[in-house]
């Protein structure tokens, strides 16, 4: 995806959280764009603002930054209005979308009465649905979800959108290896970033020769001020919530106890968000975002590019949105180039 002509030309990308209203995430893309990024995704939760709707605006702001949702999930919305969605963004943008999908989180979708059921094989058929509709066919399916000869009207610019597979477990990683164009692994530390690389190439070695360059990114939750004590605090809801739905296995890789962690799932299932947060330690922080200064982040991002090809940036950012694209930029180019923090 990078067109940077850095060492290593490692993907620089970043997760830009609708929060927001649509013209301030715009105006952060524009941002984004102008400090090298290559990618920005829209990421999508039931509760924030539509991620089409700002990844169009997103699109009207930038020139040359890919745009895609980060991810989005086949059980909310049907696969073939995501594929129709992200064929839009692709036409608004000139060519520059991308898809990330994935299963979702469970618990917000049990908020809606979904069930995840068999979430691999959803989501394999989805961006596989997505690919023949983008290709201009006909589509028929009985599988996890229905499609009933289902077309588009329109054709991306593109001509092939690449699929980016939001993954975490090794099932998943290994299908992404096997079918996709990249990977987002959510993971921000370099020991559970070295076990999925691992995981990676066991898919693989099944991979198609024909299917074309694989990508893998760290989909990792960053927060960077010039303060650290404020870049550690700002972490803390997010990590709230890795720390929520982490299972065992990457606890223990973390020596994390597992009753304080069922401490912050369980305030976090009551709705009682501050206590969750409160309840956060800092080995919390340290397994499961990159939080710190510049030069502190820079390190981490370098050690984590010992096991991916590039770094997608995700939220919270930091405690001040504009200055941390900044200080990510600047930390990204010294993780990749050498260059030195101010």
């Amino acid at each position: 995806m990078s067109g940077r002509a850095s060492s290593g030309d490692a993907t620089w990308a970043i997760e830009l959280t609708p929060e927001h209203p649509p013209d301030r995430i715009a105006e952060l893309a524009a941002r984004a764009e102008a400090e090298g990024f290559d990618a920005a995704f829209a990421s999508s939760h039931y509760f924030n603002r539509d991620p089409f709707v700002v990844l169009s605006r997103m699109a009207s702001a930038t020139d040359e930054i890919r745009l895609g949702p980060g991810v989005v999930n086949p059980y909310e919305t049907h696969p073939v209005k995501l594929a129709a969605q992200t064929a839009t963004i692709d036409e608004v943008s000139d060519g520059r979308a991308v898809f990330g999908v994935g299963a979702g989180d469970r618990s917000s979708l049990s908020n809606l009465g979904v069930e995840r059921d068999r979430p691999l094989r959803r989501v394999l058929e989805t961006f596989d649905l997505a690919r023949e509709l983008w290709a201009g066919e006909t589509v028929t399916l009985e599988g996890t979800f229905t499609a009933r000869d289902a077309s588009l009207n329109l054709e991306p610019p593109s001509g092939e959108i690449p699929v980016y597979v939001g993954a975490q477990g090794p099932h998943m990683l290994r299908m992404s290896a096997k079918h996709a164009d990249g990977v987002l692994i959510n993971a921000a530390h370099p020991r559970d970033l070295e076990w999925a690389a691992g995981e990676l190439e066991r898919g693989l070695a099944d991979r198609p020769t024909d299917a074309g360059e694989f990508e893998s990114l760290a989909f990792a939750s960053v927060s960077v001020a010039g303060d650290e004590g404020a870049a550690r605090e700002s972490a803390r809801p997010p990590v709230a919530f890795i720390v929520g739905g982490a299972a065992d296995p990457v606890l223990e890789r973390h020596d994390i106890d597992r009753d304080a962690a069922g401490d912050v799932s369980a305030a976090l299932e009551r709705g009682d968000l501050n206590e969750a947060f409160d309840l956060v330690t800092a080995e919390m922080i340290d397994a499961f975002c990159i939080a710190g200064t510049t030069e502190t982040v820079a390190e981490r991002f370098e050690a984590a590019l010992e096991h991916v090809d590039g770094i997608v940036v995700g939220s919270p950012l930091g405690p001040d949105l504009e200055d941390a694209i900044d200080r990510a930029s600047e930390a990204l180019a010294t993780a990749t180039d050498g260059e030195s923090t101010d």
